[in-house]
């Protein structure tokens, strides 16, 4: 039988009623509320003949067992940021719902080969800090010691808020075994982001995951009275931070789909009456390119040691974390976008600058792909996210293509 998107958009609404306020989504990972949604979704399970487990490292899996034991993993995250939105991340768990319901009946609960549909655990990291936990466990790239003392506000480390939700955190590595027999990975998400808005397109085909380059900047001046101090010779720390912050927008322009931001400022002593004698800032920067990345890096930290020259100031780097550049499987690219084509009518390319858990599962060496749909006026991670209605039932129609032409592949 066909998909019924019109049962997708259902339990998302269905979904949001049960673990939303007013202030947005509450499903943070490794809380009541998201215990709560993830219990919720195990009860639509019953009517189906499928197999559920929880991995490890928290992954919750429901499996449709085929004639064949290679696998055809549909997937993506229950878990939200606080106030987040009614989409990201459950869209793609319960369109693939549908899908697997779709091809439990077409195939009277026997596909020629295994499907999964796997929730991802705490791919936000929005108590612990600590993004993509669950696929990175799958993909053999957690960090355990580094995570082992993450602490959240109130200071309840992840470890034991982990061991509440029964996760050992010294075995979340055994969750790799899951990795067994698979031979592809689909995630469908809201692009979260405007482009295909912009281009009035509903749905877009994902080439891959920018890199990522972050950094913390410290820029030394010299502290003195805001009073007495001539301009001119004022070494002023905050000065040659905010000539950087200039910069940095041209420096990504040269590259069409390269972004950058500094998002955080922190001036010392951080008094009116005073020059800033330290600035310290976070520098962000991405490309689906691993040379464009190291060109506009290298071009902000060269401009970072010009503006403190100027100044009179000095500048340290220190890198916060990177990733490199994950690009997605080529064959599933193009029947991903032959799925949006034949579904919408047009297919467009794009990079995902945000993370997914595609990318851990990607890294892992299994073919991937993303398909994204249409976000309005561009908004996540806020409770004005949104998508038409008629675009989230063709994202799970066109995901439900995917799906089956990704098996078909996987049977040849």
């Amino acid at each position: 039988m066909p998909v019924d998107p019109h049962r997708t958009v259902f339990d998302l609404e269905q979904l949001r009623a049960l673990t939303a306020d007013d202030h947005g989504a509450q499903r943070i990972a490794w809380t009541p509320t998201w215990l709560k949604a993830r219990a919720w979704f195990q009860g639509k399970l019953s009517q189906l003949p499928v197999e559920h487990h929880l991995d490890a490292a928290g992954n919750s899996w429901t499996t449709l067992r085929g004639d064949s034991d290679k696998a055809l993993i549909l997937g993506s995250h229950l878990d939200s940021v606080p106030n987040g939105g009614w989409l990201d991340g459950a869209l793609g768990v319960l369109a693939g719902f549908e899908v697997l319901r779709s091809l439990a009946e077409d195939y009277q609960g026997k596909p020629p080969i295994t499907i999964r549909l796997v929730d991802w655990a705490d791919e936000e990291g929005a108590r612990f800090g600590r993004s993509l936990f669950g696929s990175s466990a799958f993909a053999g790239t957690q960090t355990i010691e580094a995570d082992r003392g993450r602490t959240d506000r109130e200071g309840v480390r992840l470890e034991d808020a982990l061991r509440q939700c029964q996760v050992d955190v010294d075995r979340i590595g055994d969750a790799a075994r899951e990795r067994a027999h698979t031979g592809a990975y689909l995630e469908l998400h809201i692009e979260q982001g405007p482009v295909l808005e912009s281009m009035q397109l509903p749905l877009g085909v994902v080439l891959g995951t920018k890199g990522v380059e972050r950094h913390a900047i410290t820029f030394h001046g010299q502290e003195a009275h805001s009073g007495s101090t001539p301009m001119v010779v004022r070494r002023d720390a905050l000065a040659a931070a905010a000539k950087l912050a200039l910069e940095i927008r041209p420096i990504a322009r040269k590259h069409p789909d390269a972004v950058a931001t500094m998002g955080s400022v922190k001036t010392f002593p951080g008094i009116v009456t005073a020059v800033v004698g330290r600035c310290e800032t976070t520098l962000d920067m991405r490309d689906l390119d691993a040379a464009v990345l190291a060109s506009m890096l290298a071009e902000a930290q060269d401009a970072s040691r010009r503006f403190a020259a100027e100044e009179g100031c000095t500048v340290e780097w220190a890198k916060i974390w990177s990733i490199e550049p994950i690009p997605f499987d080529p064959q599933l690219i193009e029947l991903c976008g032959q799925a949006v084509q034949e579904t919408a009518g047009k297919s467009h390319q794009l990079p995902s600058g945000p993370l997914h858990d595609a990318a851990e599962v990607a890294r892992a060496g299994i073919p991937v792909v993303m398909m994204f749909t249409q976000s309005l006026n561009g908004l996540s991670h806020n409770p004005a996210e949104n998508t038409r209605t008629e675009h989230l039932e063709l994202a799970v129609q066109a995901y439900d293509r995917l799906a089956r032409k990704t098996m078909q592949l996987l049977i040849e």
